[in-house]
């Protein structure tokens, strides 16, 4: 079978790629075209368009490069085409894929989607059309499938693939990992500043900012694999910050604590069991946009699927250095600790267990038999 997959960013990219993995096992001619970055890539088939190429985070930022989006849609539109899969999967990024998905709906393609837009968080109007435009939708929130449900839209709910990311990781030593990044034996804040050029310049001089108030910690950045350290350098000012790439898993399982940017990173950090604050701010025009579009009691999944506030939130101008010192100290404390072990504790039961990645798979291309 032909596999079209549009993945628009880094987490995306993650999921797209076991996905993928999945989708051979069950499928031995699997061929691949993707929208994707490099851990699709290292999976196999042909690469059209790295996400960072795409990578514009809030309204303004969109609208300032509409330009250059409408032009991408135009190409991906052409390409699949071209190509003509049996199957097209979106993975989230819905202000690119929703519009594919009308266009591929109307030519006849079979539309899958894997990781749902966050209709739940706003716009929810868009349900009638996705319920036309999607053959069939595979949610990995709880929550989400229950707000489907209320607009009668059978959905598919096949648990977290993070589950997966990080159960099957290679486990490394706390030993070797200080030793091979030249860490002492200091607790470890890791500091996750997001994964776009847009959030790291917002939350990492913020985040840094305080640093220097925690002379028995070690503060370690998370790089993100779309950048590169240079464009880390010109926020460190002290000697006290060390900057890894590409582990953030093999960060996370050692550190004491962290100080996440909001997104997928916050339940990461959970499914790790590391007590976090996390931290948010925007363009200002993008978030009296988005405050005024998003109803949501709360920005993190970790929050949103337990329905309570596990975790603190700082979000635009709660998020200084006043206020983030004030919620590293809480989460430091030995008793405070507790009741996020806990609360993770319940989070990961409420995900579903392992597998989302194979369960997607094998529906997909179960249906994909039954129409052939």
């Amino acid at each position: 079978m032909k596999y079209y997959i549009i993945a628009g960013e880094a987490s995306g990219d993650l999921h797209g790629s076991n996905l993928m993995k999945a989708l051979q096992k069950v499928d031995l001619d699997a061929d691949f075209r993707f929208w994707g970055g490099d851990l699709m890539q290292q999976v196999g088939g042909t690469l059209v368009s790295h996400y960072k190429e795409r990578a514009f985070m809030g309204f303004a930022e969109v609208i300032m490069n509409l330009s250059k989006i409408l032009k991408a849609i135009s190409f991906c539109k052409q390409d699949i085409a071209s190509y003509n899969p049996d199957v097209i999967i979106f993975i989230d990024n819905s202000g690119f894929n929703l519009r594919i998905a009308k266009w591929a709906k109307q030519q006849n393609y079979r539309t899958n989607y894997y990781i749902s837009p966050q209709v739940w968080a706003s716009r929810a109007s868009r349900v009638k059309n996705i319920k036309h435009d999607i053959d069939a939708m595979y949610v990995i929130l709880p929550f989400v499938k229950s707000f489907y449900d209320t607009y009668d839209y059978d959905v598919t709910f096949v648990g977290h693939p993070l589950i997966d990311a990080i159960a099957d990781r290679n486990q490394v030593s706390e030993h070797e990992f200080r030793a091979e990044h030249g860490l002492n034996n200091k607790p470890i804040i890791a500091i996750l500043p997001g994964s776009r050029k847009q959030e790291i310049s917002k939350m990492l001089s913020v985040m840094l900012s305080i640093i220097d108030d925690y002379p028995d910690y070690q503060f370690v950045i998370a790089g993100a694999p779309s950048q590169d350290y240079d464009y880390y350098q010109q926020f460190i000012k002290s000697k006290n910050v060390y900057f890894i790439a590409n582990k953030t898993y093999d960060l996370l399982s050692v550190s004491y604590a962290a100080m996440v940017t909001s997104g997928t990173a916050t339940l990461e950090t959970a499914l790790m069991k590391v007590p976090q604050v996390v931290c948010y701010k925007g363009s200002w025009l993008s978030y009296q946009i988005g405050k005024r579009i998003i109803k949501l009691k709360y920005i993190s999944l970790v929050n949103l699927i337990m329905d309570k506030p596990v975790v603190t939130e700082l979000i635009q101008d709660e998020f200084n250095a006043k206020n983030l010192k004030k919620e590293l100290d809480i989460i430091l404390d030995s008793y405070e600790r507790t009741k996020f072990f806990i609360d993770y504790y319940d989070l990961e039961k409420k995900l579903g267990g392992k597998g989302a990645s194979k369960k997607t798979a094998e529906h997909i291309y179960n249906a994909l038999k039954l129409n052939a």
